[in-house]
């Protein structure tokens, strides 16, 4: 069986997350999405909604798991028993940061591969860290992800 992790704060989970999920979908026979907890972070969105909104948009998707984690990526792979990272790229700026970060996880855990699936253009400018931006600052930013309705405020 091929298992995926598709990790990430995802705070928020954005069109384009979710695009990038679906583009794997098909070649994996699970896909996890990964929620990584980091203690000293502090997230906008409340991790159980988080959780909740992912699931409820992959709902018709057996083969999608959602769950959290607070180790290294890779350990978390080993506990799932994924052999894949799946990533998604915007621009070259994302593939010089992803790459490194895929040859640190091969160093310390071979076996495990990264995959870099491509955001689709629409996708290219979408950043969580703006639009968390533009939610704090009250914008509207439904054209950005799916159910904004259940990521209420911590």
């Amino acid at each position: 069986m091929k298992k995926g992790l598709f990790p990430g704060s995802f705070d928020p989970f954005t069109k384009g997350h979710e695009a990038i999920v679906l583009k794997a979908i098909h070649l994996f026979d699970e896909i996890y999405i990964g929620i990584g907890i980091n203690s000293n972070k502090k997230y906008l969105f409340d991790t159980e909604n988080r959780i909740k909104h992912i699931k409820e948009l992959f709902k018709n998707y057996s083969n999608v798991q959602v769950g959290t984690y607070q180790k290294l990526t890779v350990d978390y792979c080993k506990e799932i028993k994924a052999s894949h990272i799946i990533r998604g790229l915007r621009n070259s700026s994302d593939f010089e940061y992803e790459k490194s970060i895929a040859h640190m996880n091969n160093a310390i855990s071979s076996g495990i591969e990264t995959i870099f699936f491509l955001s689709d253009e629409k996708h290219s400018a979408l950043n969580s860290s703006i639009i968390r931006e533009m939610y704090t600052n009250k914008a509207d930013i439904s054209p950005f992800v799916t159910f904004p309705n259940l990521l209420a405020k911590k």
